[in-house]
Order: structure tokens, then C-alpha cells, then sequence
């Protein structure tokens, strides 16, 4: 169900890297497909060459363009310039729709007064609701979300898990709410075949404490105490890599885990023969999607929107947080082949069904024309 008239479609974000990033070039390129114009506002200070690679095949679909300015990661006296920015490229794309993805990209596409007719979108992607009220940050980023909230036209929620968490930790949104989960292709079905030097194990993902990886060594550690020889390889870039390199030297773990910088889920996964993401906090990740698409062996954690992608098959999911557990999990699957094979093609069918790209993009769009409609009503077009 497409839109009957074309769209100008801008969308804000900072940094082009992980799922946020995946998300919005999917989004970006289905919209254009289907006659939409868009455009792309990002950080210029992230990213690197993975992430201008991306960029640089999406062109062809941005008609509006793609711009990069700087974007701080913390509140500052940069974000004026930014904001300048995007309220001009608004206002020069006649923008219908300026959807803001996580919190930076959020803020910028609610304060935006380049284009008074256009609705104004926000989806978290976790961002601030990683947050809790017992920090000092953490009631900064909340009490700005607060105010923030008036502004929103459309809250585009990625799991009912990440909408439960807006509301306890915020409040109840302004404008209206639309759950749309995300989706993957049917090119990611295709079956993936492990490398000849693939190891036991293989982590995808940013390198930070908040996914994880720290467990995932320990859990390896663990393993390899116990007797069994296993090997794991860790992809991805991130602010907490040195904390995890000094980790696996600390417990003499070098011969049995390597690190590889950020790639693709299709060119992460050969590395490894069973996925592990032992997240501590997540919205509805990629990574597990992309996973089960590949009829890859998964295990992961009952954390976020996690279990809204397992459905009844959320008894398999880990404890976030505890290694002898994740440590289990592991030896479980690899020891008994045929319930891990059955689990697969369980969850594959499930991703298969409920997790389309289609269904995203047309889940966004039925959104954005409801947002329309109420600014129509509202007198704001």
C-alpha cells in the first residue's frame, strides 16, 4: 500500500554506522523506489571508508541529495551549525516528511523550523531510552526527550518493547505512535557457507560494553577451562575495542580470538559457524534478523524487542550479563546438531514471515500518510 502522491522525504541521523545505519538506507532506497523523493543528512566525523561506501552506491537513489556535516555525539555549541543545516536543506527540498533517527537525529528533525508543513518524525533506534533516571546523563538525555516530545508529529517505534520504554521512562507521545518492525531481504535467505578458516564462533556488531562482548569473552574463557577448544572471531569497530583487546590478552586468549574490523553481516557472517549476540540492552536488532535469515545458528539475549523477533521460541534466549550462562547456551547448541537445526529453521520461517523489508517500508509509509492527514486537520498544510 504506497502513497498516492510523491513525497520529499529528508532523513537525519549522526552517525552511519550498526543498525540505525542499515535501517535508513534500506528505508531510503525502497522510498525512492517507490517514486519518492529523498534525501540524507549525517555526521561527517564517522563512519570512514565503510560507511562512504554505503553512501556512495545509495546516491543513485537521492534525489534530494546526501549532505555531511559535523555532529557532535554530546549536546554542544555545534549542534547551532547543524541545525542551521538542516533546517536550510528542509526548506530548499520543500520536505513533506524530516524523520530524525536516533537521538541526535531525533532532536534535529523536531527542531527543525525549515519547513513548517512538513511532519516531523522520530525514531529512537534505543538511543536515549538506554538510558536510565539514575544518572546525571541519563536525566539530561530523558528531560531533553521530555521536552522534545511537543514537537513530534509521528513516533515510529522499531519493537513494542522500545514504545513501552518511551512511555515509563519519558511519557506518553504527542503525536501518534506506530510500532513497524524492522525487516530484511529475501537476497539474505540465501544460505551462508563458512570460510575454510572459520572459527566455532563469530560476534558482529559495535564494540562497546553495551553489547556485550566482554561476557562473550569470559563465556569463551570459560569454554576453554572446561576442556573444549573454542575459537571465536570478533567483528566490528567501537569506542570499547581496547577494553576487549586487553581482555583477551589478560586471559591469554590470543590463539583462540581474533579481531576483524566492520563489514557487512553477509561478509561477517562466513567467519564463524554459530552467531552469538549477547547484547545488554537492544531495541530490535539486525543482527538477529540477519542471522536467521541466514538459517545461521544464533544465540543471544531476552533483552529489548529480542523476544518479539523469537516469539514462542523465546525459552532459547540468554540471560544478558551472565557468562556461565551464555557459556552454556554455547556448548548446548554445539553438542546437540539437530535441535540446533530445528531452532534455525524455526526462527528462519518466523523472520521469513513477520520480518519483510516490504512490510517495513510499507508499515513507514502508512505512517507518514497518517501524520499527514493530521496536520491536514491540524491547519498545518
Amino acid at each position: 500500500m504506497g502513497l498516492m502522491t510523491a513525497l520529499n522525504i529528508l532523513h537525519v541521523f549522526r552517525a552511519p554506522v550498526g543498525g540505525l545505519f542499515r535501517h535508513v538506507r534500506d528505508l531510503a532506497r525502497a522510498q525512492a523506489e517507490r517514486g519518492h523523493r529523498v534525501g540524507l543528512i549525517a555526521d561527517s566525523n564517522t563512519g570512514g571508508e565503510h560507511a562512504k561506501a554505503f553512501l556512495d552506491e545509495l546516491a543513485p537513489f537521492l534525489a534530494l541529495g546526501l549532505s555531511r556535516v559535523p555532529m557532535q555525539r554530546t549536546p554542544g555549541l555545534g549542534d547551532i551549525a547543524a541545525l542551521r543545516h538542516v533546517a536550510g536543506r528542509a526548506a530548499e527540498t520543500s520536505a513533506d516528511i524530516v524523520h530524525g533517527h536516533g537521538a541526535k537525529g531525533g532532536a534535529y528533525a523536531r527542531l527543525c523550523f525549515g519547513a513548517p508543513r512538513a511532519v516531523r518524525v522520530y525514531t529512537p533506534h534505543g538511543g536515549s531510552l538506554l538510558f536510565g533516571h539514575d544518572t546525571l546523563a541519563g536525566r539530561i538525555y530523558l528531560g531533553t526527550e521530555r521536552l522534545l516530545m511537543r514537537r513530534g508529529d509521528l513516533f515510529l517505534f522499531e519493537s513494542e518493547y522500545s514504545a513501552a520504554m518511551f512511555r515509563r521512562k519519558i511519557g506518553e507521545p504527542s503525536g501518534a505512535v506506530r510500532v513497524v518492525h524492522n525487516g530484511v531481504s529475501r537476497d539474505e535467505f540465501e544460505p551462508i557457507v563458512p570460510l575454510p578458516d572459520a572459527t566455532d564462533l563469530v560476534f558482529l556488531g559495535e564494540m562497546r560494553l553495551l553489547k556485550g562482548v566482554d561476557v562473550l569473552i569470559e563465556a569463551v574463557a570459560q569454554l576453554r577451562r572446561d576442556g573444549r577448544s573454542v575459537t571465536a572471531t570478533l567483528v566490528g569497530d567501537g569506542p570499547d575495542r581496547a577494553v576487549f583487546v586487553a581482555q583477551v590478552e589478560k586471559l591469554n586468549l590470543g590463539n583462540a580470538i581474533r579481531f576483524m574490523p566492520a563489514m557487512s553481516a553477509r561478509q561477517a557472517q562466513p567467519h564463524g559457524r554459530l552467531m552469538v549476540a549477547p547484547s545488554r540492552q537492544e531495541s530490535l536488532p539486525y543482527v538477529v534478523l540477519e542471522t536467521a535469515a541466514a538459517a545461521m545458528p544464533l544465540i543471544t539475549t531476552n533483552v529489548g524487542g529480542i523476544p518479539e523477533i523469537y516469539g514462542p521460541l523465546s525459552d532459547r534466549l540468554v540471560p544478558p550479563g551472565d557468562a556461565p550462562a551464555l557459556a552454556h547456551a554455547i556448548a548446548t547448541a554445539m553438542d546437540d546438531p539437530a535441535g540446533t537445526a530445528d531452532a534455525v529453521r524455526r526462527l528462519q520461517q518466523r523472520v521469513a514471515t513477520s520480518f519483510s523489508i516490504e512490510s517495513m517500508v510499507e508499515g513507514v509509509l502508512a505512517a507518514y500518510q497518517t501524520g499527514l492527514e493530521a496536520l491536514h486537520k491540524n491547519g498545518r498544510r
